[in-house]
C-alpha cells in the first residue's frame, strides 16, 4: 500500500469560502467599472459556478442569459480586461481580512508540515488569487510552504478534467496513491478522482447537494477541537478533526477501495 506523502488543496470553497462575498463581489465591481449593467446575485452566481474558471463564467453568462447583449467585436479582450479587473477587486478584498480561511484549515496545514507532510494546490482560480489568500489569511512566507501552486491556465483544460491534478503530481513527482486531494464542488471531486486521487470534500453553501460520487468522505467541515465536523457521508471522521492521522486513515480508506 503506497504511504501518504502529500496533501493536495483546491482553493475557492475548500481554503475558504471566498465564492459569495468574494469572487461574486469582484466580479460586480469589476462590471461595475466598466460601465456595464450587469450583476450576479446570490442564486444566479451559484449557478455560474457549475462552469470552472473565470472567464469561462462571463463567456457562459452572456451565452445563457444575454443573448442579445450588444458585444464589441473583440468579445475575448473584453472579457480578459473584466477577469483582470475582478481579479484586482478579489485581492483588494482580500487584503482587508473579509476573508478567513475555514475551521480546521490552518490547523491541518501547520499539523502536516510539522509531521513532514508535502503540500501542494490544485485550482482553477489564477495564481493571483491563491497568493492573495494565503498571504492575506497565513502570512507571506506561508505561500513557500506550497511545493507546486497549480492554478489558472496552466493547463488546457480545467476542472472537471484531471489535468490540473495530473500537472502538480508531475511537478512534485508524486503517483496519485501518495496523495490525498481536499475539494468542495462535484467539478472538483471529478477532476481528482478521474486523477485516481482519494478525496475529501468539505461541503459549503453552495456546494452541500452536489454529487460527490467516488470522494472518500464528505464533511461540513476540517473540524476544530470544541467544533468538531459532521461526517456526511462515506468514511467517518470519527473525532470530529481531520487531523493528520485522520489523514492517513482516510488515505488508506481511498486507496483500499
Amino acid at each position: 500500500m503506497a504511504e501518504l506523502k502529500a496533501l493536495l488543496f483546491d482553493v475557492d470553497g475548500t481554503l475558504a469560502d471566498t465564492e459569495r462575498d468574494g469572487h461574486r463581489v469582484a466580479f460586480n465591481r469589476a462590471f461595475a467599472d466598466a460601465g456595464l449593467d450587469w450583476h450576479w446575485d446570490e442564486p444566479l452566481y451559484g449557478e455560474l459556478l457549475a462552469i470552472t474558471g473565470g472567464k469561462e463564467r462571463i463567456r457562459h453568462y452572456l451565452a445563457q442569459h444575454r443573448p442579445d447583449e450588444d458585444l464589441p467585436a473583440d468579445l475575448d479582450g473584453l472579457i480578459a480586461d473584466l477577469h483582470a479587473a475582478k481579479t484586482r477587486h478579489y485581492t483588494e478584498l482580500l487584503a482587508t481580512g473579509a476573508i478567513p480561511l475555514r475551521p480546521g484549515v490552518e490547523r491541518l496545514l501547520r499539523e502536516a508540515r510539522e509531521a513532514g507532510l508535502r503540500l501542494g494546490v490544485a485550482t482553477t482560480t489564477t495564481p493571483a488569487n491563491v497568493t492573495a489568500l494565503l498571504e492575506s489569511t497565513l502570512g507571506p512566507e506561508s505561500v513557500e510552504w506550497f511545493e507546486v501552486i497549480a492554478a489558472g491556465d496552466i493547463v488546457p483544460a480545467k476542472k472537471p478534467a484531471p489535468d490540473i491534478y495530473h500537472y502538480a503530481l508531475e511537478h512534485m513527482g508524486l503517483g496519485p496513491g501518495e496523495a490525498l486531494a481536499f475539494e468542495d464542488s462535484a467539478n472538483g471531486v471529478r477532476s481528482s478522482v478521474a486523477a485516481s486521487l482519494p478525496t475529501v470534500v468539505t461541503v459549503n453553501d453552495y456546494t452541500r447537494d452536489h454529487d460527490f460520487t467516488g470522494a472518500v468522505t464528505v464533511l461540513d467541515s476540517l473540524g476544530e477541537p470544541g467544533a468538531p465536523a459532521f461526517t456526511l457521508a462515506g468514511a467517518a471522521l470519527e473525532e470530529g478533526v481531520l487531523d493528520r492521522a485522520a489523514a492517513a486513515a482516510l488515505h488508506r480508506a481511498g486507496t483500499e477501495d
